[in-house]
């Protein structure tokens, strides 16, 4: 067959493929599904209770009984993994609300699993939620004390997978946290829990929204001492690196849209799935601007997922999941 060459003065048309809304998804490079999306939620006491979180319009602080129920809504929506923190009726100086048999996210797990079996119920393990001084770990001398810290980091973690978590998530960046929890996990014969570390977890400005709705911001000084430098990306690499080498199963980036260059930085060394937070900071300032009228809510979060998609993220953890999958599912 003789070859064919274009001619040299042929323009290049790229718009041929971008004609029509079905050529466009014909050749469209990045896709977001509903199963790649994480459902974080706020679990506490009571019942009956949908407690808005006035900073996070849309989200709310659900009792067991209304997370089931919420939970059954996303699942028709196609999302299939959730992702839980809890708000103890409670707090002390070690946080044990976190590792209670009886503690809020391992009732809601034990309600979850008996309501949803196959759901992918994903726990966080940190006890900032718990501490009557909202800092991540155990104090000695005013200052987060890291070993002394793992130990609880694997009790909570062993108690919400007795529960029935099937992945926990270390979110207190503390130095051997992933390690002490595979090592806690597998001594109570719970190998088949997986671990998603918090690998990459900048001191953002970002989280703010979040700390009023777990209540769990510090009541002195802040987190810069053992979350991440916002300026640094090849501290991510060795966090990563470190996390793997413990037993990670998922690793994560934290928070998520200012941090697409850190995404696609550590994508290629990453050999296990790659997970990250689009936090609440970032879902709040698309609210606030939606309510303004000044942007168009869907578009911007659909580009926003896409992006992180984009630059290597295989799971989203997201406010917007369930809106998300309402909005795929119309197209």
């Amino acid at each position: 067959m003789q070859q064919i060459t274009r001619r040299p003065e042929a323009p290049v048309r790229l718009r041929r493929l971008r004609r029509t809304a079905p050529m466009r998804g014909l050749v469209r490079e990045t896709r977001l599904d509903p199963q790649q999306l994480i459902y974080p939620l706020f679990v506490r006491g009571g019942k009956r209770v949908r407690e808005p979180i006035p900073s996070m319009p849309g989200q709310f602080r659900l009792s067991v009984d209304e997370l089931v129920a919420e939970v059954g809504t996303a699942r028709r929506l196609g999302i299939e993994a959730v992702l839980l923190f809890g708000l103890p009726a409670v707090k002390d100086p070690l946080g044990k609300g976190a590792y209670a048999e009886d503690g809020i996210v391992q009732d809601a797990v034990r309600a979850l699993r008996a309501a949803h079996s196959d759901l992918v119920i994903m726990t966080d393990v940190c006890l900032c939620e718990y501490t009557s001084h909202g800092h991540c770990g155990v104090l000695a001398n005013g200052e987060v004390d890291n070993d002394a810290t793992l130990d609880l980091l694997a009790r909570i973690a062993v108690s919400q997978a007795a529960a029935g978590a099937d992945v926990v998530g270390p979110s207190a960046m503390m130095d051997g946290q992933v390690a002490a929890l595979r090592r806690g996990l597998d001594e109570s014969g719970m190998g088949h829990v997986a671990i998603m570390a918090y690998s990459a977890k900048y001191a953002s400005a970002f989280y703010g929204p979040f700390r009023e709705a777990a209540d769990s911001a510090p009541q002195f000084g802040d987190r810069r001492g053992y979350q991440m430098d916002p300026a640094n990306v090849r501290e991510a690499e060795r966090e990563i690196a470190l996390d793997l080498a413990e037993g990670a199963d998922i690793v994560m980036v934290k928070p998520a849209l200012a941090y697409l260059d850190v995404i696609a930085r550590v994508r290629p060394v990453v050999p296990v799935p790659l997970a990250a937070y689009n936090v609440s900071g970032e879902y709040a300032l698309v609210k606030a601007a939606a309510q303004q009228g000044w942007v168009d809510e869907s578009r911007v979060v659909l580009e926003i997922l896409t992006a992180i998609a984009r630059a290597g993220a295989d799971l989203i953890i997201t406010y917007h999941a369930k809106e998300v999958a309402g909005w795929l599912s119309a197209r």
